[in-house]
């Protein structure tokens, strides 16, 4: 019983084995048609490489996590060179809409410095900042302004696919 057991393991893990993917060109996606996305498409760059990054309350300053987010946009920048984004700027709803359009301005500013300090040709960038006008998520609470503070690079020229 035991050796039967022992083989029927080992058949798993052979048929598994031979399923697995061992490309690097693609990331598996469930929803997604044979169950990979292209690394050049827009779907690749804004779940698995990152669109958006989060900021603190009052602050234009990258954290660790917004610094590493911003590295993966810039490699998928310079791998897909017909690229081109604009970088949104946001706030959550607390402060004068002026405050807010100020402090979205500088975030979009500290995204689009980063990503030309990695390379990427500022005349591919475009910053604009939406302030508390156009909020992520509702609700007048620490979870939802945690949401709303942020940068968001929106891809505007074709991916390669």
């Amino acid at each position: 019983m035991t050796f039967l057991k022992l083989g029927l393991a080992s058949a798993l893990a052979l048929g598994l084995a031979a399923c697995s993917n061992t490309t690097d060109t693609a990331a598996v996606d469930p929803n997604a048609a044979g169950g990979t996305i292209s690394e050049t498409s827009l779907q690749y760059f804004n779940t698995v490489v990152g669109d958006r990054v989060f900021f603190d309350t009052d602050s234009s300053a990258l954290d660790l996590t917004a610094q590493e987010t911003l590295t993966r946009q810039a490699q998928w920048m310079q791998a897909n060179a017909s690229t081109t984004a604009v970088i949104e700027g946001h706030a959550d709803e607390r402060g004068t809409r002026e405050y807010n359009i100020a402090l979205g301005a500088r975030r979009a500013n500290a995204a689009y410095n980063f990503l030309v300090s990695q390379g990427i040709d500022g005349s591919r960038l475009r910053t604009v900042s939406y302030g508390k006008e156009r909020p992520e998520a509702l609700g007048s609470d620490d979870a939802s302004w945690a949401q709303n503070r942020r940068s968001v690079s929106v891809v505007t020229g074709a991916p390669v696919s």
